[in-house]
């Protein structure tokens, strides 16, 4: 096999019977091609031979890599997509510390957004569902996790991808809080749609305890368990058992929505709680199987599968999603293994709070399987599960295409113009700016453009002003167009290229910044003072650029560069990959050390440093 390899799916059948969802511009997706992927750090060791997989990347380009290797061996797929709920989702930077280096000390940053046109986002999910499809074993199954939005409409193209005879369930979660409205009935549940894959499918039940008025009435007990006794009409006696570990699970479950005073909260928009997830795990796979996510988020799945043992692979395109949940796993795996604290690290400032974790892992080994595997698992009930199955807490981060580009897609659009020097028109349906004496339109850039944008785009222009020209000048193109994209398909070129477009000759040019441009600067890099002095790797200063003009902070208004920083990673003998050794990661309140010592045994030393915007600079070190 090569990296140019193309991967065929077979035509679904036709739902005879029942209806089929259309919309403007569906088309078949009948192939995809292989994309490579590029290990960038390392956490932990192989467990059994695996290791578990996080992907930085559009989740087609994700699932397009895995299918050379996992094609047929997913076992469990849970996902919570975009719902299409025309939001934006911000989360809240503070500094770190109790001491607030200028007037502002907080501010809102725009993670993701969830705006979509209708056809475009009914495309997006039909792709995907198609690859998932593909990825999964005959005895997996697939969570699909939305609300009112789209429910009805993502139940339509999952009954044709999956086949409606594979539908299970769908689930009611229910829960408080949320938004209330005075037009309308109060919005407090989502749906999960639960589809096989084959009849050879996991599922193992789930159990929910029984109340106690229940337990009352079923008081006495013998080998059985509890019952109570029925006397029937003729005088015989008969016994009503209660199964032991409670009543089977029905199809509408109650949690409550995760809010920032919970303890599993990391402070990420559209967070799932961990009791959700652990029942859907628990109930449709084992201890060892493949638990896949690849619109991860916050890595909810992705840590309930680690406290489970289940090997896992998580995928997002959005960068504070990786680094939230890097963070998130390599915390709870220290937790979970015998990975202690390492006391003789230098401790020379009296600002560093008390609790704050720095995680000191002999090069030699990494995170272990832990003692106790059950510990940290938080059933509601009991399980039949062995307590001495493996834990699998290593875990690798690649790259699959480059996003580095920019911070999250919510800007990408503002800092896309001002790189390429683009004349930005207020937004409308079409055009974004003028480039050269083109029209630029910037396509989405939370994914890679496909021929539904090239459809989508088409259907929309002024075709009535291309007349007139067209009747003014019938041998020249009625548009000169610049497209915009991060990345995109193959044949896109192609669906653009064609001459005539409704009778209208169109000159298109492609601009694949992934591909073109990738020297250009869409951000400003973060400047790091980092020091050898004697056996100790001093940090003196870190200027995270970009979080400082959010702050209006200039270097010299900078009393403490720690206050600006989520994390310090430091691998003493990088190869290429980075493997920390240190890895410090404060609790929210708290800062980092700064100053480590660096053990006889050390090479290479390549040093991370990740600020509050999830954006990172990366230092090689010489000595």
């Amino acid at each position: 096999m090569n990296e140019q390899m193309t991967f065929e799916f077979p035509e679904r059948p036709t739902i005879k019977g029942f209806p089929e969802l259309r919309w403007t511009g569906k088309r078949p997706y009948r192939s995809t091609q292989y994309f490579p992927a590029q290990l960038r750090e390392r956490y932990g060791e192989e467990q059994d031979g695996w290791i578990n997989k996080i992907f930085w990347g559009d989740n087609l380009q994700v699932m397009s890599h895995l299918m050379k290797e996992f094609r047929g061996k997913v076992d469990l797929i849970y996902i919570d997509p975009p719902f299409d709920s025309k939001a934006e989702y911000k989360k809240t930077i503070t500094l770190r510390g109790v001491k607030a280096m200028s007037d502002v000390n907080a501010f809102e940053e725009k993670q993701y957004g969830d705006i979509w046109t209708n056809d475009e986002y009914l495309q997006f999910m039909y792709e995907r569902f198609i690859l998932m499809r593909e990825l999964l074993s005959d005895k997996g199954s697939i969570y699909l996790h939305c609300d009112w939005h789209k429910s009805g409409y993502l139940r339509c193209i999952c009954d044709e991808v999956f086949g409606i005879d594979n539908f299970l369930n769908e689930i009611i979660w229910c829960y408080t809080g949320g938004t209330d409205s005075s037009k309308c009935f109060g919005r407090k549940h989502d749906v999960i749609f639960f589809y096989k894959k084959t009849n050879s499918y996991i599922f193992n039940g789930a159990f929910v305890p029984f109340a106690e008025t229940t337990l009352k009435r079923f008081n006495k007990e013998d080998e059985n368990g509890r019952y109570k006794e029925n006397t029937l009409a003729d005088g015989r006696v008969t016994k009503t058992y209660m199964k032991q570990n409670g009543k089977l699970c029905p199809d509408y479950w109650n949690f409550p929505i995760v809010n920032k005073t919970y303890a599993e909260s990391v402070d990420y928009p559209t967070q799932k709680p961990e009791a959700l997830i652990e029942r859907i795990i628990k109930a449709s796979s084992n201890p060892g199987d493949l638990v896949f996510d690849c619109f991860m988020g916050s890595g909810t799945t992705q840590a309930v599968a680690m406290k489970l043992g289940r090997r896992f692979i998580g995928a997002d395109i959005n960068l504070g999603a990786i680094q939230t949940t890097t963070k998130r796993l390599i915390s709870l795996a220290a937790e979970l293994t015998s990975v202690v604290v390492d006391a003789t690290l230098p401790t020379l400032t009296e600002s560093r709070k008390k609790g704050a974790d720095i995680y000191e892992v002999p090069p030699s080994r990494g995170f272990m399987v832990a003692e106790d595997p059950d510990k940290f698992r938080t059933d509601d009930a009991e399980t039949d599960e062995s307590d001495d199955s493996a834990l699998y807490t290593g875990f690798e981060v690649y790259n699959v295409n480059n996003y580095e580009f920019f911070r999250n897609p919510i800007e990408a659009r503002d800092l896309l113009i001002e790189a390429l020097g683009i004349q930005p028109f207020p937004q409308t349906e079409i055009w974004d700016g003028e480039l050269d004496g083109r029209m630029v339109k910037i396509m989405p850039v939370n994914r890679i453009a496909t021929k539904a944008d090239s459809e989508e785009l088409i259907a929309n222009l002024p075709f009535k002003l291309y007349e007139k020209r067209k009747s003014e000048a019938p041998d020249e193109p009625v548009e000169r167009i610049t497209i915009v994209c991060m990345g995109h398909e193959p044949d896109l070129q192609i669906a653009f290229s064609e001459s005539e477009v409704a009778g209208y000759k169109l000159d298109i040019q492609i601009v694949d910044i992934l591909r073109d441009k990738a020297d250009l600067q869409l951000k400003r890099e973060a400047e790091a003072d980092i020091a050898i002095e004697g056996d100790r790797l001093v940090i003196r200063a870190f200027y995270p650029l970009n979080l400082m003009q959010k702050l209006s902070l200039q270097k010299e208004y900078v009393e403490d560069w720690r206050q600006l920083v989520e994390s310090i990673m430091i691998d003493w003998n990088y190869d290429g990959v980075m493997q920390p050794s240190v890895m410090d990661i404060p609790g929210k309140k708290e800062i980092v050390n700064g100053v480590y010592g660096i053990p006889k045994e050390a090479g290479t030393v390549k040093v991370k440093i990740t600020d509050l915007l999830s954006e990172s600079l990366e230092v090689e070190v010489k000595w």
